[in-house]
């Protein structure tokens, strides 16, 4: 199977992303079809052997869309975007040079007459010759049509395709309305009859609806300015070495391998690792970490992040989609594509909603037309019902929201891989948790010194960090790394040997070191009992000792434990705050699971767990009715993250695309888990208040503009005018509920 996901241009509703999905579908080797209306992309896949790309494009483009490669010239994206808004300001600035003076022509002077107040003089009043007073408003609306012209176009497309869409109800109201004022002007230029006509109401329906229109587009483009943000972070040229000489290149040009050059304040312009000089990075952007991380030759840089005060070079390893900024990108892009689970019920109803509306209209005008009412009352009722009715509403409730939301998440370092995934987190009542990297560092450092002689702890660190420094076992790393964090250098290690399962041996400094466990200071035939009873505290603290000795004799005992991170027991704090049951699973021995958890803050523990154990778990409180998510490396718990309800990668900022989870963390720490759910519980309800007011809107201002109040009270009768400047701003009203999530605070 084949993807392809292209920008569309051209949609004006929900009906319209629904008609394209319906006609794809229909295709044989299409598999899969997405369409979102909020974001303007189509998502599809299909076999190649029986489908072409092309063949899908010319498909979308029968029915008057057109589709753009997504991404791929940004001052393009941009250009057009920014042509669609002028266009729709220029057809309403025009629309209301003419539909406002028809509206005054044509109204203020029945207002007057019906107030009693005719000043007006008689032979300037349009109400005396309703002749020259059809002739004028003809004039006046017909500039109106003209300027709209590709709304009648769009529309009357789709109507005769069979999907007719929410220009389709505009233009056939307004067509009517235009239509029926014709047959009176006819009437009154030549048979001397005075009726009033409906012209005012086709003008102003079609100039407020292309105000709506461009709010609408206007507001909108605000729920993406996540994404544009994060796409506008990475530099448009690098300084690279080439030949020994400097050279500025656009950013398209680095290749793997490159050595580029950052000075004071500059931003990495792709992913690399430090060769030369050092300094503190701002990867806040990208992380949600506030605080500078140190870098030092060896170390690696993301992307887009923005050097402090020291220059450095380092080495591309990933450039163009590689980089950790594009994935990033290529993420949130799924995700705002995707659909929630929510929306099915909103795409189900907008996929039926224009031709239900058509009949009602139809309906109603005939109704009131066969009860008498005349067929000025019957014709004001129908065309009110077709432009009051607002598809886009619905079409907007669902995606607008996860627009938005994966966007906050992401400037904040979350990650959120589709609608689904953001949908389901905020049922979450279980969170699993795994230990080595999730809740603790996941590397071993040194934690406590105790030595038999006082005010020896920096000599016999210096030794054993000598001693240690040949070493490749993780234990002996971590004291060698203690050991240069503290003094720089270290002696030179001779003779060193590595004792399989015991420890090493070095001469340093002219001393014979040993370090390593019990059974290599048996062997040696070494006591340890004045240490002993302090190597056993450590290790019911979770931690592991190994025993110094210097020239045959013990010294000292070095404890070295992959710590808790500073905020675990913080975040699980959080997590039960909220409601949310707090499991730890490991593979570690129980002693050490029993230490961290009690140091988390956590009750519920499982310890000498395989992978699969893990997935077994979760199967388990799953099958009791628990939503439960695992959050864990993404590598040696991908089994349990996949069973999961929602799995959380726990990320490090290099490598983000792990595939069994449905949310990666950037920041690499437990608080994203809480901000993560709490993010999601937003959301849902700010999608909930959206299709409760979609639905409401139209559940009460069709019936209203079928004439229900006049038929129950005796009025009021809803303007045709009034109809279309709720339609248009029930969509506007919608998305400024949406941009309230923009100033969600996530630090819970």
């Amino acid at each position: 199977m084949k993807s392809m996901t292209r920008n569309i241009s051209g949609m004006s509703c929900a009906a319209c992303a629904r008609n394209i999905e319906r006609t794809l579908e229909k295709q044989k080797g299409v598999e899969t079809v997405g369409v979102n209306f909020a974001a303007e992309t189509l998502h599809v896949t299909f076999d190649p052997a029986v489908i072409s790309s092309e063949r899908v494009s010319e498909l979308v483009a029968k029915q008057g869309f057109t589709l753009h490669l997504p991404q791929a010239d940004k001052a393009a994206l941009a250009v057009r975007k920014a042509d669609e808004m002028q266009a729709l300001w220029r057809r309403f600035v025009w629309s209301a040079v003419f539909a406002v003076p028809l509206l005054v022509f044509s109204m203020i002077p029945m207002f007057l007459k019906e107030a009693g107040l005719e000043w007006i003089p008689y032979h300037l009043n349009p109400l005396h010759y309703p002749a020259a007073n059809m002739m004028i408003q003809t004039l006046m609306t017909l500039p109106i049509l003209f300027i709209n012209r590709k709304l009648f176009r769009d529309g009357g497309r789709a109507l005769f395709a069979g999907h007719p869409n929410m220009d389709s109800l505009i233009a056939k109201g307004t067509l009517v309305a235009v239509v029926y004022s014709l047959y009176l002007t006819v009437q009154n230029v030549f048979f001397g009859a005075d009726y009033m006509p409906y012209y005012e109401v086709a003008g102003v329906i079609l100039t407020l609806v292309v105000l709506g229109k461009y709010l609408e587009t206007k507001t909108r483009g605000k729920t993406s300015e996540a994404i544009e943000k994060l796409m506008n972070l990475a530099p448009k040229t690098a300084k690279v070495l080439r030949n020994g000489n400097e050279e500025e290149i656009p950013i398209e040009d680095v290749a793997v391998g490159d050595i580029l050059i950052v000075r004071p304040g500059a931003r990495m312009p792709v992913d690399g690792i430090v060769t030369r000089g050092e300094s503190s990075v701002d990867e806040s952007m990208l992380t949600g970490e506030s605080m500078p991380v140190s870098k030092k030759p060896g170390d690696s840089l993301i992307g887009a992040s923005i050097n402090g005060n020291g220059a450095m070079q380092y080495r591309a390893t990933k450039v163009g989609a590689d980089t950790v900024l594009s994935q990033i990108i290529a993420l949130v892009e799924q995700a705002q594509s995707s659909k929630a689970p929510i929306a099915r019920l909103a795409d189900q109803i907008s996929g039926h909603f224009v031709h239900t509306v058509m009949v009602i209209a139809l309906l109603s005008g005939l109704g009131w037309l066969i009860a008498g009412a005349g067929v000025a009352f019957s014709l004001r009722i129908f065309i009110a019902v077709l432009v009051i009715a607002c598809p886009c509403a619905l079409g907007l409730a669902t995606p607008t929201a996860i627009m938005v939301g994966t966007g906050k998440g992401a400037q904040h370092g979350i990650l959120i891989k589709s609608g689904e995934a953001l949908e389901t987190a905020h049922k979450l009542n279980t969170v699993i948790l795994d230990k080595t990297g999730t809740i603790t560092e996941g590397a071993p450092r040194v934690t406590d010194i105790i030595t038999l002689a006082t005010g020896k702890e920096a000599e016999l660190l210096r030794l054993a960090a000598a001693a240690e420094h040949p070493s490749e076992h993780p234990l002996g790393q971590a004291i060698a790394e203690h050991g240069i964090e503290a003094f720089g250098s270290l002696p030179a290690a001779e003779s060193f040997t590595a004792i399989t399962g015991q420890g090493v041996s070095a001469i340093v400094a002219g001393k014979r070191i040993l370090i390593g466990n019990r059974r290599l200071m048996d062997a040696e035939g070494i006591r340890v009992d004045a240490l002993a009873n302090e190597a056993d505290k450590l290790a019911l603290a979770g931690k592991t000792s190994m025993y110094l000795a210097v020239d045959g004799v013990l010294q000292a005992v070095i404890a070295v434990a992959d710590v808790i991170r500073p905020t675990s027991r913080a975040a699980v704090e959080k997590l039960s705050s909220m409601g949310i049951s707090v499991v730890m699973l490991t593979g570690d021995n129980p002693s050490t699971a029993k230490a961290i958890a009690q140091q988390a803050g956590i009750e519920h523990v499982q310890a000498e767990l395989l992978p699969q154990d893990k997935a077994a778990h979760v199967k388990t409180l799953q099958a009791e009715g628990q939503k439960v998510a695992m959050v864990g490396d993404g590598i040696n718990d991908a089994v349990a993250l996949v069973q999961a309800d929602v799995g959380i990668a726990i990320g490090t900022g290099t490598d983000i695309a792990m595939e069994s989870a449905d949310i990666v963390l950037m920041r690499g720490d437990l608080t994203g888990v809480a901000a993560a759910i709490f993010l999601s519980k937003k959301t849902l309800r700010n999608i909930k208040q959206n299709l409760f007011w979609a639905f409401g809107y139209n559940i009460l201002g069709i019936p209203v503009a079928m004439g229900l109040l006049y038929l129950l009270f005796g009025g009021p009768l809803m303007s045709p005018m009034i109809a279309a400047l709720a339609m248009s701003f029930s969509s506007v009203s919608l998305l400024l509920n949406v941009l309230r999530l923009r100033r969600l605070r996530l630090d819970v």
